[in-house]
């Protein structure tokens, strides 16, 4: 039979099979032996120990299309990234974090921006137009109030999404509007998650249909940029991309460098001065990481 992981915790995989539910497994020690990790995410190969039970054993993992580090999740399509408009304000440097993640770990991504209706049109349109500026999807939505889900589920549809955004943005609020319509099965899913015998929160995929998932990766609150060097940094700015070869100096870092053609198109309004400031300022973060490792 096999199945998606839906969560992992201390030697337990919980496996969803679409039309059965969640079936609780212990992997075979091969995957030890052999360096394996199963992730969530993961496809997988599972035999049925107790029907009644819903416990089984995983045997075999099938190959991933794909596999994120932080968080550890493997098969994702897309990332969605989640703000709220107002309680709390958008955080401009710590959205252009995660989006430099996604982009630096080739994830399509689109942003949602959550509780418009607490702020005026202006102030939610603003916010639209740099980041669409910028290459982005962009979803204005005011989940509390109902609007905009329908476009958000169909957004989601037939794709494993990575969920990244700060507390209080309302991300539970539309994982729970999103599983409102969906059927008993998955309430099924949501008892078995719950009385597992492990309680600790970790990443783990939310059912919304047979091939839809969401990736709730708790804690995944901010992000730093670690593992980078400083000279990639500008490959993660999709805005920069157009003036790529274009300044007067090979390997450009566009901060003090004379005919620059992205610092050139700052002064001219089409490269937003927060989205340099932050790519300055992440530019100043490895800089000095890179002090420190020498």
């Amino acid at each position: 039979m096999t199945g998606k992981i839906v969560k992992g915790i201390a030697g337990f995989y919980y496996v969803y099979v679409a039309g059965s539910g969640i079936y609780e497994c212990k992997a075979k020690g091969i995957f030890r032996k052999e360096g394996r990790k199963p992730l969530v995410g993961d496809l997988a190969e599972i035999r049925i120990l107790d029907e009644r039970e819903m416990e089984g054993s995983l045997v075999e993992i099938l190959p991933r299309k794909n596999e994120l580090i932080r968080p550890a999740v493997a098969n994702v399509d897309q990332a969605m990234v989640f703000f709220a408009l107002e309680s709390p304000s958008p955080s401009a440097a710590l959205l252009d974090r995660f989006l430099i993640m996604m982009e630096k770990q080739d994830i399509p991504v689109f942003i949602c921006f959550n509780k418009e209706d607490l702020v005026s049109r202006e102030a939610a349109e603003e916010w639209k137009s740099l980041y669409e500026n910028c290459g982005y999807e962009v979803l204005l939505l005011a989940a509390g109030a109902g609007r905009g889900i329908e476009t958000v589920r169909e957004r989601l549809a037939g794709r494993t999404t990575v969920v990244a955004g700060p507390s209080g943005a309302g991300k539970s609020t539309v994982a729970n509007r999103l599983q409102s319509e969906i059927s008993m099965e998955t309430g099924e899913i949501s008892r078995k998650l719950k009385r597992g015998r492990h309680t600790t929160r970790h990443s783990q995929l939310i059912p919304l249909d047979a091939d839809t998932y969401l990736c709730d990766t708790p804690g995944f609150t901010s992000l730093y940029t670690v593992g980078m060097e400083k000279e990639e940094l500008q490959d993660y700015f999709p805005e920069f991309r157009t003036y790529k070869g274009t300044c007067r100096f090979q390997g450009c870092a566009h901060i003090h460098e004379p005919d620059c053609a992205v610092k050139r198109a700052l002064a001219e309004g089409k490269i937003s001065r927060s989205r340099y400031g932050n790519y300055v300022l992440f530019y100043n973060e490895l800089k000095e990481n890179e002090k420190r490792r020498y």
